[in-house]
């Protein structure tokens, strides 16, 4: 019996699988659990206690937490919210062992060896890390499908190969259009664009119905996936030198969204004798000499196919409103931007209608990003004073009476008869018992210019009690207004509450919060100014595990800083970079500061001088 198959099985069907105080729980959509299935769970309950009771399932940190219980805290997760929520992982060891990827067949003539070779290299690379990689054949299905064109009597129907949806990742090489196939893909959008007025009226179409219309004219492997929404189309390319020397960041942005429109996938790797790059949504500026082939696939490439770059749907969130104007923390974060304007640290992004000309990729895209029109690069955010109710800290006395909660490790978490949760956390060799506070903050939307914000229309406030809160301006047209949640509020609220329990001098008076795409250098840092995560592999925004590193981060600064904490910078590989300062004032100066002496950049350029031990001090 591979009881680890039977766990995945499971978990891809929906079903949550968790322990507490050594009983399986099991949370299943109706349907799913047949009586076939009941009986192995039955037969074989103990090896899957035990197997999600292995280390590599419940990493345990220096400060006594597990990943998952990290992951269910900064998710919002309580025993009425934990379908469909999976444990995070944060072990890229652990990553690769459970993906599964395939290689496009090369096209006929093929004839870039540099390319080749490195395809070979990679396929090794991949399966001595780990991944399952199957054949094309192995990989790929026959499927067989029917338009129907308007106004005519035709309806033909098309048979092809798509690659399975359990497929994590399809590999290619980049391949230019042909005259033929550019002008396949004219007829193809004419149809697609009398359909989608004529026969859906406007509706929105799923991302399979509009590949149906689309794919027969196709040559990016996009066209082969059956499910884009759980396959990452990934392109190996010649590496773009004019991209990698340019020294302006916007450029970089127009140069990086055209690639990665042109070839319609979601990684780009580029390759040269002696160097390799990757590019995703992110923009990262990554770049790796060839003799760090195996550190390019473990810490950069298997976290990007692992965990790709999501929005958190709405639909996570207990929505309400609030009013902008009366909020202080809301006006501060306003002044914060326009007070950043001249660093040069976020750049407006691009939207979407601009980006994209063609709209059936700008209706599929718009379905994967939900709904939002544009992609900007940063956020600012304010956190709130945490609120608590009741002791903050209590005796371990105290804990021992205390009751279990529902779905949560009642090692690490409990609660009182009012159901206010207390957290066992160790900090500087002392263990605590802490009170999980309700956590607040305002941040910029999606899309928005973080440096010109709109106190009416482009701040929301995200709250974080035992469930995900978000409270959108009040009087704003939700039909005609773009105002979503950034992609990394996960990040966020995991940086709000770290800073709550580990070093809350930081937060007990409210906090200003950035992420930009860049990094400062080691030289910038004050005495007592900390960072950590260089080491971390480089998960995307948006993830549970990019909010558990940084959750991670806060705490080793908590536990090993020796005085007072004036900034705390979380640096996240092929990312950028988050701080959080106890003063809005410090934290403008500090950055314009870093900015104008050259000390802070957007791209990669300073990452490598971070990348010292896991955690470093800067002493002046």
């Amino acid at each position: 019996m591979n009881v680890s198959k039977l766990v995945d099985n499971l978990v891809q069907q929906g079903v949550e699988l968790w322990v507490n105080e050594d009983k399986l729980g099991i949370r299943s959509p109706t349907g799913v659990l047949t009586p076939e299935l009941k009986l192995e769970l039955t037969t074989h309950k103990t090896q899957i206690v035990d197997y999600l009771q292995e280390p590599e399932q419940d990493f345990a940190t220096s400060q006594g937490l597990s990943v998952a219980t990290i992951g269910l805290l900064i998710g919002g997760c309580d025993q009425n919210s934990l379908t469909g929520i999976k444990s995070p992982i944060i072990d890229p060891q652990i990553m690769a062992q459970k993906l599964t990827v395939t290689f496009r067949p090369l096209p006929k003539g093929y004839r870039n060896d540099t390319i080749i070779k490195f395809r070979s290299e990679l396929k090794d690379k991949l399966r001595q890390q780990g991944v399952t990689v199957k054949t094309w054949q192995q990989a790929t299905k026959d499927f067989y499908y029917q338009i129907a064109l308007p106004w005519i009597n035709w309806k033909p129907q098309i048979k092809t190969r798509v690659v399975k949806s359990q497929i994590h990742a399809v590999i290619d090489v980049d391949r230019p259009a042909s005259l033929v196939t550019k002008a396949k893909n004219a007829i193809a959008e004419s149809i697609y664009q009398l359909y989608s007025r004529f026969v859906a009226r406007g509706q929105k179409m799923s991302i399979a119905k509009i590949a149906r219309l689309i794919g027969w004219a196709e040559e990016s492997v996009a066209k082969y996936i059956e499910n884009p929404t759980t396959t990452q189309a990934i392109v190996l390319s010649d590496l773009d030198q004019d991209f990698i020397n340019l020294q302006s960041y916007q450029e970089k942005i127009d140069i990086g969204i055209n690639t990665l429109i042109r070839t319609f996938s979601e990684i780009v790797i580029g390759v040269s004798d002696r160097q390799i790059s990757i590019l995703n949504m992110n923009l990262s500026d990554s770049l790796f000499a060839k003799k760090e082939f195996d550190k390019f696939v473990g810490k950069s490439l298997i976290p990007k196919i692992f965990v790709p770059i999501a929005p958190l749907l709405m639909s996570r969130f207990e929505v309400g409103k609030y009013q902008p104007a009366k909020s202080d923390h809301a006006v501060k974060l306003v002044e914060l931007g326009h007070s950043l304007a001249d660093t040069g640290l976020f750049p407006p992004g691009f939207k979407l209608s601009q980006a994209i000309a063609r709209k059936s990729y700008r209706d599929i895209v718009d379905t994967i990003v939900n709904g939002r029109t544009g992609v900007s690069y940063g956020f600012v955010a304010y956190v709130e004073p945490p609120q608590y109710v009741g002791d903050r800290e209590i005796s371990a006395a105290e804990w021992a009476k205390l009751l279990p909660v529902e779905g949560l490790c009642s090692d690490e978490v409990r609660q009182n008869h009012l159901g206010r949760r207390y957290l066992k956390t160790r900090l500087k060799t002392q263990t605590l018992y802490q009170q999980i506070p309700d956590i607040w903050l305002v941040s910029s939307r999606s899309g928005s210019n973080k440096t010109n914000l709109n106190l009416e229309t482009d701040i929301v406030r995200i709250g974080l009690t035992n469930k995900l809160l978000l409270q959108l301006p009040q009087g704003v047209d939700l039909a005609k207004a773009d105002i979503k949640p950034s992609y990394d509020i996960y990040v966020m609220l995991a940086i709000a509450l770290s800073t709550a329990l580990y070093t809350p001098e930081l937060v007990s008076n409210g906090a200003p919060l950035v992420h930009f795409h860049g990094y400062p250098s080691a030289d910038w840092f004050r005495e007592n100014e900390y960072y950590f995560g260089v080491e971390h592999p480089s998960v995307p925004c948006g993830t549970y595990e990019s909010g558990v590193f940084n959750y991670l981060g806060i705490s080793k600064i908590g536990d090993r800083a020796e005085q007072k904490i004036a900034l705390a910078s979380l640096i996240e590989p092929d990312h950028g970079t988050n701080i959080i300062a106890s003063d809005m004032n410090y934290l403008i100066e500090r950055l314009k500061t870093g900015c104008q002496q050259k000390q802070i950049e957007l791209g990669g350029k300073y990452f490598s001088s971070l990348a010292k031990p896991a955690y470093e001090r800067k002493e002046n």
